[in-house]
């Protein structure tokens, strides 16, 4: 059975027997490795201007002395993380139920009220 909800509608067999294109299938042409090469050097000059500015550095200590701070915090343990998701279930119930309380008061109001 051929599933005919998806790709085969938007891309039909080809004479040679082949189906949906893939990138990996993909024939390119010379305006194709063009683009490619310009991207590669566009990519790779931005990557050299920031490694010459230090740019790259930085991040790379801001990124170490995260994880240093981070080996500092206590976690909590499971039995407290599955506790504290309980209260902010609970939490949320309440609030959405006094939220739909008041509205319908409010609405009550306005509706014995209406001129």
């Amino acid at each position: 059975m051929v599933y005919r909800g998806g790709l085969e509608n938007r891309f039909p067999r080809k004479r040679d027997g082949g189906s949906n294109p893939s990138l990996s299938a993909k024939n390119f042409n010379m305006q194709d490795w063009v683009w490619i090469i310009i991207w590669v050097a566009v990519v790779g000059g931005v990557f050299a201007w920031l490694w010459r500015s230090g740019q790259l550095k930085r991040l790379a200590d801001y990124v170490s002395q995260t994880r240093e701070e981070l080996k500092k915090c206590t976690w909590p343990t499971w039995d407290e993380l599955k506790g504290s998701t309980v209260v902010v279930f609970v939490s949320i119930a309440l609030l959405g139920l006094f939220t739909v309380l008041v509205d319908q008061v409010l609405f009550r109001a306005y509706m014995l009220f209406k001129l």
